[in-house]
Parts: structure tokens; sequence; C-alpha cells
């Protein structure tokens, strides 16, 4: 398989702009109110906006830590009278960068979040990470800022 992709290789040295990038991660949720308030208030993204699509009977958000044109972002969907998904076995986490993964622990703690793993070396590595999960289930793994 070639891995240039139109006229850009994945070398971030490449002088050549990519044409392609990330943009979002979409999770469906049972309460958006409840999602939105979990990665606002809880992980400290902002609510960058919301729709609602009445023709198709849901309701996109997209939270994140800036602007979409700069950031990837998730996409929250909410659809109109579904209050719950089982989350599957394919789906394994979002990965968020912190300086101190002990501090967000205990500031998401705080915030009334939930650890599920504490911080701590990851297993057969010195990596220092965290998992947290939202109010859908979805876990969230935050890795130290290395360097």
């Amino acid at each position: 398989m070639d891995a240039t992709i139109a006229g850009s290789n994945n070398d971030a040295s490449d002088s050549k702009e990519a044409t392609m990038r990330l943009l979002h991660t979409m999770l469906r949720t049972g309460d958006l109110d409840r999602a939105i308030a979990f990665y606002t208030e809880v992980l400290g993204m902002q609510l960058l906006r919301r729709q609602d699509y009445p023709e198709g009977k849901f309701t996109l958000a997209f939270v994140g830590y800036g602007i979409e044109t700069e950031n990837t972002v998730i996409e929250l969907t909410y659809n109109w009278g579904v209050d719950h998904y089982d989350l599957g076995k394919g789906f394994g986490h979002i990965a968020i960068e912190v300086d101190d993964v002990y501090a967000a622990c205990a500031e998401i703690k705080r915030r009334g979040g939930t650890v599920v793993r504490e911080a701590g070396p990851m297993n057969a590595g010195t990596t220092i990470i965290a998992f947290v999960a939202d109010p859908d289930g979805y876990y969230i793994e935050l890795i130290g800022k290395r360097g």
C-alpha cells in the first residue's frame, strides 16, 4: 500500500502540508445535557456548538479544547428517545494528554468524575496513565505529558 496520500506522506518532517486531518470522534449518548456537563465541567472542554435536527430526530453537540479548525474534537450524538447504548467490545478509549496525571485525577474526582484506573505507570512501561469514565461509560485515558 502506498504511504503517500494526495502528495503528502506521514512523516511530520515533510515540508508539504498534509491534506487530511482527524476532525472528530463521535460518541452516542443517552442524555446529552449530562454528557455535555461531564466533558465541559469535569474535563474542562468547551461546548463549541450544538444543533437540533428535527427531521432526523437527533441533536449533535461538539466539545473540545479549542476551535474545530485547529483541534480534533468530540461529537456527542443524541438520538431523540434513546436513553442508553450498549458499548460493545470494539471501542477502546479516547486519550487526552495532561501535564500531571495524578493532579488531573484528583481534580476530576473533585468535580464529580469517576476514575476507573488510578494514576500510575502503564503496564510494562513507565508512562504515567489513568482512566476515567464518562456518564455513558466511555473510557478516557489520561496520559502524562512527555519530556
